[in-house]
């Protein structure tokens, strides 16, 4: 008999001829566009740029449908007596306009949210500040490989509310979660990861403490039955540990747990009681790298109440790296060039420096998120030979390091760019055969790029121009 899922049913009927908003015309808020449509909501569509920058296909189809339209720098002063708002994740629930409609009765939610209170299977979640796009990566695959059926979404993959009518129970949702998914969010996925937490996105939020209580959503809802996964060697995600209400499964790059799951130099083990079961050699894996290690040993986590370790350790195995993390690109008269274009805080840039033992050439630099670049500091004096600085954080990069060779009596080649190509061809000319050339900017894109996957494939072109 096939499956019908009452919850979704349920919702279609309460939709019909109701007033639904659709703030932002972003990624995962197109697919509602049609689905509304056809359920026959009444839509009015917002979003904070004008018409004329509205992508053409999609004014088109809304024009086409009849919604009303709200744009421009002040399109939520029309935002008035619905009856359900779903916003785009860079809508944050503080906003006035929408608290506003929340106390007045309006339903406030998300594609995102929406998915996870409807969805009749399994969902794993995962987020943190790094990692969480290979880990999310690790654990579909994982689950691929064993046989399930698997949804990857999320803040990678595709939107997957409208797929709700394909699924069943015996699926499995594996969703990377950002901490702008995650707020104002009611519902926690049934398996959470959190990588780790560190300073991030703070140009957008309100502080830093409003990004970690974003975070903690992700397992805040779950009941005793679920199971969260956490970082021993993150302070914060640590203290998690505290605050959750199922089962806590820790995993650590440093400690001997006496139960979780560690990377115990070369070796990830998995301990219970205090015995140290080996899984797996790391020179067996294509993933390069102690942060990626910890990644492993995270997935390995949250598959094991789910498949069988052998079968996770073959397709862990077989993984190879997500594109923009630490990808390598080309080898250029004994030089290697990696694209490590996702590392958009010191922190992650850091992890990529910790991955090479050989001398670095490292182009860093970009779009300020009001970061603290001190402590990238040490990490290149102690692992880069030639840095090569560009975008609005070279400036804050570069006292940062000045102050470090000071402290230490060192002496570090450091040179400014105004572009990526520059950086480029400078990098060619300076980099000596065994040295790495690592693209790795500690910083957002947004000075030059649309994103950092724009950002990583210009990188890659030039490279292979080279």
């Amino acid at each position: 008999m096939e499956y019908e899922n009452e919850k979704l049913k349920e919702f279609e009927e309460y939709v019909r001829f109701r007033k639904v908003a659709i703030i932002g015309l972003g990624v995962s808020n197109i697919p509602l566009i049609d689905y509304l449509h056809n359920k026959k909501a009444k839509v009015t569509v917002f979003d904070e740029r004008e018409e004329k920058s509205i992508p053409k296909d999609i004014l088109d189809k809304i024009n086409s449908y009849k919604f009303d339209k709200s744009f421009g720098k002040n399109n939520l002063e029309n935002l008035n007596n619905f009856d359900i708002i779903f916003r785009s994740p860079s809508c944050l629930p503080t906003k006035p306009e929408l608290v506003k409609e929340e106390q007045r009765g309006a339903i406030v939610t998300t594609e995102i949210e929406m998915l996870m209170k409807m969805c009749p299977c399994t969902v794993v979640g995962v987020t943190g500040s790094d990692g969480k796009t290979t880990t999310t990566s690790l654990i579909n695959s994982i689950l691929s490989q064993a046989g399930y059926h698997t949804y990857l979404g999320g803040n990678i993959g595709t939107p997957l509310f409208t797929k709700l009518s394909q699924m069943t129970p015996d699926d499995i949702v594996v969703l990377e979660l950002s901490s702008f998914q995650l707020m104002g969010m009611k519902i926690s996925p049934h398996i959470s990861v959190i990588t780790n937490i560190t300073p991030n996105h703070l140009n957008i939020h309100k502080d830093y403490e409003e990004y970690i209580e974003a975070k903690k959503n992700i397992f805040k809802y779950q009941n005793e039955n679920d199971i969260v996964i956490l970082n021993y060697d993150n302070e914060i995600t640590r203290n998690c540990g505290k605050e959750a209400k199922g089962k806590v499964v820790f995993f650590s790059g440093k400690e001997n747990l006496e139960n979780g799951f560690i990377v115990d130099g070369k070796i990830i083990k998995e301990c219970e009681d205090n015995i140290r079961k080996h899984i797996l050699d790391v020179k067996d894996v294509n993933l390069r790298g102690e942060h990626n290690y910890e990644n492993i040993a995270t997935a390995l986590a949250a598959t094991k109440t789910l498949v069988k370790q052998e079968e996770a350790v073959e397709a862990i195995k077989q993984f190879n790296p997500v594109e923009h993390r630490l990808e390598f690109v080309k080898e250029i008269e004994d030089v290697k060039w990696y694209n490590d274009s996702v590392s958009s805080s010191p922190t992650r840039t850091i992890a990529g420096l910790n991955s090479f033992d050989e001398e670095i050439v490292l182009i860093a630099g970009g779009y300020d998120k009001n970061l603290d670049y001190t402590p990238i500091a040490k990490p290149i004096v102690d692992h880069v030979k030639t840095l090569i600085l560009l975008g609005q954080t070279s400036g804050k990069i570069f006292d940062a390091v000045k102050e470090e060779l000071e402290k230490q009596n060192k002496e570090l080649n450091i040179y400014m760019c105004n572009n990526l190509e520059e950086t480029v061809n400078l990098a060619k000319k300076l980099a000596r055969p065994g040295q790495i050339v690592l693209f790795s900017p500690a910083s957002a894109s947004f000075d030059m790029f649309k994103n950092f996957a724009d950002r990583g494939e210009q990188f890659k072109n030039l490279v292979n121009k080279l």
